[in-house]
């Protein structure tokens, strides 16, 4: 679509048959690759604990992939701030953008919380096609992973012992404050991270429902991306959501969103769906708290069990993938920027053949630019 930039989000997966090491430089290369497609930011997942992800930490991603790339923004999507505080943050992406000015995304989320839960007052979700025949699909609930001894188990982990997670919009707040050079404490004591203080760098929230994420983004003025990809029920909320908060900063004089989605392209939709058929097992793994196994290939993915329950627990995820040829994936994306209002959009691939995955994001790029 004319003005619609394409982004890259990356997870770094682990393939059957792989490692890290060999998940590392493909992920690096393709953030090479999809530079020259002609795409505008690549951007590294945070994910803990899943033998099938590499993605562990985005700082350390990008100042890897920031060496090997030129032009490129390069960011994370996102940094979870409930494990982590806004000055180790802003200190560790000080350091890359000393070295590579004016590239980086900061993008920060959160962690270690409980799923929003709607007002008691609050009119049903919508569900089912949008006008322009976009999926929003029944509302999920993670409800069974709340107490999960691999969930529990992965914040005992991540946390000091006693330590507490501090309020996202306040921890948000500090980010900024000490990005622009303006932290003070409580007690009118000044901060200065360097680097980091100064640091040109894009600031944006990521989020998946219209409750703190979005609110934050929008009452800060700051960029948001909202995830059809984790949460497709709830993207038109946070879209909404946050425009509803925004207020004009000097970084932005309009909310500026973009909306992610998974996707698989190929040649024809045939084999489109046949290098995606590893996507149900592979989410699967993450809704059971088993965390992500190796990206199976189409055969081995035939070969694991699968029940109407497994099915169930997957199906927000798998029928809101958008996998076929150029064309038809274009088309579907094409619904998503139109229902969401959204500025940009951002793509995830996992295929287990690398050529594959690189083939996909040039597929797309070509059709995307035609149709530009």
């Amino acid at each position: 679509m004319p003005g619609i930039p394409l982004g890259v989000l990356d997870l770094v997966p682990i393939v059957s048959g792989s490692n890290a090491a060999e998940a590392l430089h493909r992920s690096v290369d393709l953030a090479r690759q999809t530079g020259r497609f002609g795409y505008a930011r690549y951007w590294f997942a945070e994910h803990h604990l899943n033998p099938g992800v590499a993605g562990t930490s985005p700082a350390v991603l990008l100042a890897l992939t920031a060496s090997a790339t030129t032009r490129i923004r390069i960011g994370s999507g996102a940094v979870q701030l409930g494990h982590r505080t806004a000055l180790s943050t802003v200190e560790e992406f000080g350091l890359i953008d000393a070295l590579h000015p004016g590239r980086l995304d900061l993008g920060l989320g959160r962690s270690a919380g409980r799923p929003p839960q709607p007002a008691p007052d609050a009119a049903p979700p919508f569900e089912g096609l949008t006008a322009n025949g976009l999926l929003i699909p029944p509302r999920f609930s993670f409800a069974h992973l709340l107490g999960h001894p691999r969930v529990a188990l992965q914040q005992r982990l991540l946390n000091l012992p006693g330590a507490h997670p501090q309020d996202y919009a306040e921890q948000v707040a500090d980010v900024l404050a000490l990005l622009r050079g303006e932290y003070r404490s409580p007690e009118g004591v000044a901060a200065h991270a360097v680097p980091g203080e100064g640091a040109d760098v894009q600031v944006w929230i990521l989020g998946s429902s219209g409750g703190v994420s979005a609110e934050t983004a929008g009452r800060g003025g700051l960029r948001f991306a909202a995830n059809y990809h984790v949460s497709p029920a709830s993207v038109l909320e946070a879209a909404e959501g946050y425009r509803a908060a925004f207020k004009p900063s000097d970084e932005l004089d309009r909310p500026y969103l973009t909306v992610s989605a998974d996707v698989v392209v190929a040649p024809d939709d045939a084999r489109a769906r046949e290098l995606a058929a590893g996507y149900g097992p592979w989410v699967r793994s993450i809704r059971t708290a088993e965390g992500a196994i190796r990206y199976p290939t189409p055969q081995e993915a035939r070969r694991l069990p699968w029940t109407d329950a497994d099915g169930d627990l997957v199906a927000d995820r798998v029928d809101t993938r958008f996998v076929g040829s150029a064309r038809t994936v274009a088309d579907r994306l094409e619904r998503l920027q139109e229902a969401t209002g959204a500025d940009e959009l951002l793509i995830t691939t996992i295929t287990h053949g690398h050529a594959e995955r690189v083939d996909s994001y040039r597929l797309l790029a070509e059709e995307w630019a035609r149709r530009g």
